[in-house]
């Protein structure tokens, strides 16, 4: 059973995302920077920073992604659902809300098939490191429960 989460924790949460998410933009504009500078309003600096407007759309982004979070990936709201079906709605929302804010901030042109494929490529690498830092995250617990319950059950 998880702990009552105040609204702290998740402001916390969307705070320790945004951060995720500003570095990996921060390398990501100084590996293509200088090349997309100008052609995509996320690179619009080039290797000289990230502008205002976009640090303002990837915290927006963030909160989004710490609310699909707190629906999908806890039991406050969703009780009988399975966590591969959990997990699935709440990648394929995130997908939903990044799709969306490329085409609304016009983070890059829309009708350009590489950048689509790019987007797709990363989006997909940074779920696989995702899942499996969230399976490392379930697995330390599982084995940190367990040797409680052990410890429990020998000191009856």
């Amino acid at each position: 059973m998880e702990d009552k989460k105040t609204i702290f924790y998740f402001i916390g949460q969307a705070f320790a995302t945004f951060g995720i998410i500003v570095l990996i933009f921060i390398v990501l504009n100084l590996v293509i920077g200088e090349s997309t500078e100008g052609y995509s309003t996320l690179f619009a600096l080039g290797k000289g920073g990230i502008s205002i407007p976009t640090l303002c759309e990837l915290f927006l982004l963030a909160v989004l992604i710490t609310i699909a979070r707190a629906i999908f990936l806890t039991d406050r709201w969703i009780l009988n659902m399975s966590m591969v079906l959990r997990n699935i709605l709440f990648f394929l929302s995130v997908l939903f809300m990044i799709v969306i804010m490329i085409i609304v901030c016009k983070w890059f042109p829309v009708n350009d098939m590489e950048a689509w494929i790019g987007f797709v490529i990363s989006f997909v690498l940074s779920m696989g490191i995702s899942v499996g830092i969230m399976r490392l995250i379930e697995k330390t617990e599982n084995t940190k429960m367990q040797k409680a319950l052990d410890q429990y059950n020998r000191e009856e």
